[in-house]
């Protein structure tokens, strides 16, 4: 069976892009630029007059051949000199202009779908590739530049030129104006039929260029699994295949289009030449002069040309309107997570007061399988709780949750007695610093990197949240030191030296609520033991939540929350919780005595 695409929309959205007329959603991009298209769409109608104006010029050359009158001559062959010199002024003027206004379009266009996808919850996510997403907004916006800053110009001036050259056309002669009328419908129709196939290609392929991309991405982020399994070869052949499919579509689109173009333009032409027979004869018979016949010609060339190129561009106009489509469509996806639009804000300084209550919570894409079932916990201002249980108990979801990255099915979490969905998002999370199970360095400085969520710190504050995360040694032996560049994904550090810059980096935040997913998970023992004693005394001051599975990390916690399945199945301080001897005793008895019994 064939492979299909991965689908970016419904049957439904994709019938949509049958009408170019999906290009109207462009409209708003197009607004804040309105004088640089009236003055392009000014500088349009100015060069199509000026070509329709050319051939009358030409007939009375041709027409005062033999005049003897050669200053009369020479005045008309200097006003075809000068009316080629305004053409080749404004046809520079109105590529300048377009290009400028699509080069500005789609630089808006990708800041906007950016803007609108960084924003989205974590469910967005799991149902699109990133590497899709970067495919629209780079290929995509590329095809939609191609339109505006081109297509669409040169289809208005060929519209103009198509209708202005039949109205001079019927004035130099009604006879063959209307023998070339009835070439028409005989393009029209192989533009019809063939057209259908094309929007339909276009579509099937950038939805296949989407999926390459989404393919090339995934083992590309990956590339040090890919390569510790030795996947290399099954990775350049998923990939080929999917890039071969994506090139078999683009194959049948060109064909397609090609075989539309050649039909136009062979009946086209077929037409003229018929028509220029007919003229010929009317000239021999004195019913039309040699330069009326030239005129008429160069406007049916012109006319057919104008018909030509608008097949050609209707393929593109509905590439662009396609692209326009699954651009809309992520500016438009509604997200699962969504702030009040009256928002309520927490008027005195955050003390870190969380409670969950009765909250009930699946993961969109497991919406079988609770993640939390009927929690309902009271982390206290200032407070250092554990969450600790077996894997898929849910202690990381607890993370999620204060973080609103996902809304509970039933229930409620608050902050500071105010629910989380009640606020903006950007507003209660600048009171909360994170530091994840799989840290995240980005591709700059050292130094920028723990800057991250406090941009207007100072250097000698970055250094200090450096030294308390035991991060400032390596650092400074770095080649430029603070100002050492870490690699994508921080590939020029060891996990140890990027778990503790992403500590440094919550250290530097200094919010009231602290949230340590696995936060000493890839450090040696001595690196372990001087960033606890980092996270001790900042734990001291703030509210701080831990997920671990190491034990050992947790002992101090002023409480001890046992999770399993989802739920809450005991809580208390370390020596209580071992005296109960339930699931936490079973799991410290695996950690401190190999499982043997105490």
């Amino acid at each position: 069976m064939a492979r299909q695409p991965t689908p970016t929309s419904t049957d439904d959205d994709r019938a949509k892009s049958k009408n170019v007329g999906a290009l109207r959603e462009l409209a708003p991009f197009l607004k804040p630029y309105r004088m640089l298209a009236i003055m392009a769409g000014f500088a349009l109608v100015l060069t199509a007059g000026i070509s329709l104006v050319m051939p009358i010029a030409v007939r009375r050359v041709v027409d005062n051949f033999r005049t003897a009158d050669a200053a009369l001559l020479d005045q008309y062959f200097l006003s075809a000199l000068a009316i080629a010199a305004l053409l080749a002024a404004g046809t520079a003027l109105r590529y300048m202009l377009v290009t400028k206004l699509g080069e500005r379009v789609v630089t808006d266009i990708r800041k906007a779908v950016f803007d609108r996808i960084i924003g989205m919850s974590p469910s967005f996510f799991e149902n699109i590739m990133t590497g899709e997403v970067l495919s629209r907004i780079t290929t995509d916006t590329t095809l939609i530049l191609s339109v505006i800053g081109s297509s669409i110009s040169i289809a208005l001036r060929n519209v103009l030129i198509f209708a202005g050259g039949l109205v001079l056309m019927l004035f130099t002669s009604a006879k063959l104006t209307a023998l070339v009328l009835l070439i028409v419908p005989m393009v029209i129709v192989p533009i019809l039929v063939l057209g259908r196939r094309l929007r339909k290609l276009s579509r099937e392929n950038q939805d296949w260029i989407a999926e390459s991309s989404g393919n090339a991405s995934e083992a590309l982020l990956s590339v040090q699994t890919v390569q510790a399994f030795t996947h290399e070869r099954e990775s350049r052949q998923n990939f080929a295949e999917v890039t071969d499919l994506s090139l078999k579509s683009a194959l049948r689109r060109v064909n397609t289009r090609a075989l539309m173009t050649s039909i136009v333009i062979f009946l086209i032409f077929t037409g003229v030449v018929g028509v220029l027979w007919i003229g010929a004869n009317d000239v021999r018979q004195d019913e039309m002069s040699p330069g009326a016949l030239i005129q008429f010609v160069i406007y049916a060339i012109m006319v057919a040309g104008s018909v030509a190129a608008l097949s050609e561009i209707w393929g593109e106009l509905q590439r662009a309107a396609g692209a326009t489509e699954r651009l809309v469509e992520l500016l438009q996806v509604e997200d699962t997570v969504k702030d009040p639009a009256d928002p309520q804000f927490i008027k005195h300084d955050v003390r870190g007061e969380i409670a969950f209550e009765g909250v009930n919570f699946n993961y969109p894409a497991r919406p079988d399988i609770p993640a939390l079932r009927d929690v309902n916990l009271t982390i206290k201002p200032g407070e250092t709780v554990a969450l600790v249980g077996p894997s898929g108990a849910g202690k990381t979801t607890i993370i999620q949750m204060i973080q609103r990255f996902y809304d509970p099915l039933s229930g409620q979490i608050t902050l500071d007695g105010m629910p989380l969905k009640d606020m903006d998002r950007h507003h209660f999370r600048q009171h909360m610093a994170l530091v994840p199970q799989d840290p995240v360095i980005f591709a700059a400085t050292a130094r920028e990197n723990i800057r991250f969520g406090r941009p207007n710190a100072t250097d000698a504050e970055v250094e200090a949240a450096a030294k308390a995360a035991a991060a400032h040694d390596f650092i400074a032996k770095l080649p430029d030191g603070y100002d050492s560049y870490v690699g994508e994904r921080g590939v020029m550090l060891s996990g140890g030296q990027k778990q503790r810059i992403a500590i440094a980096r919550a250290i530097l935040r200094d919010a009231p609520v602290l949230l340590l997913d696995e936060a000493t998970s890839a450090l040696d023992a001595e690196s372990e033991r001087l960033v606890q004693q980092a996270v001790d005394e900042l734990a001291e001051t703030r509210t701080t939540i831990i997920v671990a599975h190491r034990l050992a990390t947790v002992k101090k916690a002023d409480r001890i929350i046992v999770m399993d399945q989802g739920g809450i199945v005991a809580q208390g301080r370390h020596d209580e919780l071992v005296a109960e001897d339930g699931l936490y005793a079973k799991l410290a008895r695996l950690q401190f005595t190999d499982g043997k019994a105490a």
